[in-house]
């Protein structure tokens, strides 16, 4: 596939604001609450725990889905993937529709890799969820998440794929910049996974 329609797909695939579109349905304009941060983790601490795992899956998804598209259909190797995973995460971090102000791309990172390298989302997962669960930092629990990734990556699959995931790790710690400063600063946000869907299921049955 020609270098710039991969990066035109997937900024434009990655740039669907389902972390917006998802409350909008149900009646909140997730600028206005919480953080104000249009992401999953904002949705998942606001909202409950099952609307924001949704909206996590589904910014996964449109990352996932074309770069699973590329690669079977018109043949893109796992270096396109990665490509059009970054631009998807871009778009996500800087959607046109909503004034370049998205979210901090790790679903996306999550879902170009679970395209091109699924095992290694296993990875993931077995430090994003205990990390989370015992610091209840989701910031920290990302990016540390996110570097272990990059190093596996290097071992795994050489330089070229090792440093696209690096470009992930880098956009996603930008656009973390502030959550990093409160982290030294220990004044982060702390979102309690067990607490928010308990909070979910409380407000189901309300």
């Amino acid at each position: 596939m020609n270098y710039l329609l991969i990066a035109i797909t997937g900024y434009f695939a990655g740039s669907v604001p389902f972390s917006f579109i998802i409350p909008w349905i149900i009646g909140v304009d997730i600028r206005k609450i919480g953080s104000g941060n249009v992401g999953g983790t904002n949705v998942l601490r606001s909202l409950g725990g099952i609307w924001g795992s949704i909206c996590m899956v589904l910014d996964g998804a449109k990352a996932f889905v074309p770069i699973m598209i590329g690669i079977h259909i018109f043949g893109m190797n796992i270096t396109q993937g990665l490509m059009m995973g970054f631009f998807a995460a871009i778009g996500h971090s800087y959607p046109i529709w909503l004034k370049f102000k998205g979210g901090k791309a790790v679903a996306v990172t999550v879902g170009t890799i679970s395209a091109v390298k699924a095992p290694l989302v296993a990875l993931f997962f077995a430090i994003w969820i205990p990390l989370a669960i015992l610091t209840k930092y989701v910031s920290l629990s990302s990016l540390v998440s996110l570097g272990t990734l990059s190093v596996a990556f290097f071992i795994t699959s050489g330089v070229k794929e090792g440093l696209w995931i690096l470009a992930f790790l880098a956009l996603s710690a930008y656009r973390h910049r502030n959550n990093i400063k409160r982290l030294i600063k220990k004044n982060e946000n702390k979102t309690d996974l067990i607490e928010a869907f308990k909070k979910h299921k409380e407000n189901g049955e309300k």
